[in-house]
């Protein structure tokens, strides 16, 4: 691994759009796709960030063009100081990749066979090779079963070896791509752990999700993005405050003609009622949950109290509840 040199940006992005032609028959014709459009995005060296977005949105096509698999079709990207269009060498030897899914590993190998290839592949050899894949099997928690064929392996246990994959070389930037799609709770949250534990070394990571608790849990900025264009980028705590106006009062014992008042105040979006007096009440306006809580509190009802908007909530309001539809 060269030396990381002074830099101070592990990522530095300006204007960068990328465009891609679809196929053309000689029936029918599609448009080109604008996959990022104008995207400016900057990540200190050391920091945990993450890039929140839906399906569609433009997080993989970002990670393929850092990791220099994809070329901008316009503006700059620079990782590390280095340009991943003409110093595509010195980029790779920075960067280790961790996408969601199978993708990557030779499930008729060990992974201590699988981790001594990727490591031949990165110039180690010899007595330093055998040295660090024993490190790096450590440090994810597989050195027990090293010599066991992959096939073998769980899910989490698959993708535990991705890491230690994208490790190996000892890289600068860690890039997560969706590294935690298709895991059981358990084998994700022992995931977090362990890239918790990477970016504590130094190591700078890149995380794409749509995944809000793991946003919050690793992540010391997120980044939202939609249909290629970059929304706001800020702490996960400041996007709820930066929300604040969308709160939610639940309350106890409220009578029915209360409720009724509560639902024609303006700041109030919605109302749902449940068995025994129960509500719960999301306001769309800076103050309106004070004006919720004082017309409670003049009815009598004192069992309530107010939550803040979670990261998810911050990421519907947002970009929309869109459900599970595609970006362009």
């Amino acid at each position: 691994m060269p030396p990381a040199g002074g830099f101070a940006l592990a990522v530095e992005v300006s204007g960068l759009s990328r465009t891609f032609t679809p196929g053309r028959g000689v029936r029918r014709k599609r448009a080109d796709v604008l996959a990022l459009d104008g995207v400016d995005l900057t990540v200190p060296r050391g920091e945990v960030h993450g890039l929140l977005g839906p399906n569609g949105a433009g997080k993989t096509t970002l990670c393929k063009i850092l990791s220099t698999i994809l070329l901008p079709t316009s503006g700059t990207v620079r990782v590390c100081g280095l340009d991943v269009v003409t110093d595509v060498r010195g980029v790779r030897a920075r960067i280790g990749i961790v996408f969601g899914g199978d993708r990557g590993l030779y499930t008729r190998l060990t992974a201590r066979q699988n981790l001594s290839f990727w490591a031949a592949l990165s110039g180690l050899s010899g007595r330093g090779s055998a040295a660090r894949v024993d490190a790096v099997l450590d440090r994810v928690g597989l050195r027990d079963r090293a010599d066991d064929r992959v096939e073998e392996y769980s899910r989490g246990m698959k993708q535990r070896l991705h890491l230690a994959r994208a490790l190996v070389h000892e890289p600068t930037l860690l890039l997560l791509d969706e590294p935690t799609t298709g895991m059981d709770p358990v084998a994700a949250r022992d995931f977090r752990t362990l890239v918790g534990e990477v970016s504590g070394s130094g190591c700078t990571v890149l995380l794409t999700t749509h995944d809000m608790d793991e946003a919050e849990a690793l992540c010391s900025r997120v980044t939202l993005i939609d249909n290629g264009r970059i929304l706001t980028t800020d702490r996960p705590q400041a996007l709820g405050e930066w929300i604040s106006r969308y709160e939610r009062v639940e309350a106890e014992g409220v009578p029915s003609a209360v409720a009724d008042r509560l639902e024609e105040l303006e700041g109030v979006g919605s109302l749902q009622r449940s068995p025994g007096g129960r509500i719960r009440v999301q306001t769309t306006a800076q103050g309106a949950s004070a004006v919720v809580i004082r017309t409670l509190l003049d009815a009598g009802v004192t069992t309530m109290s107010v939550n803040r908007p979670t990261l998810e909530e911050v990421y519907l309001h947002v970009i929309g509840d869109r459900g599970m539809a595609v970006g362009r």
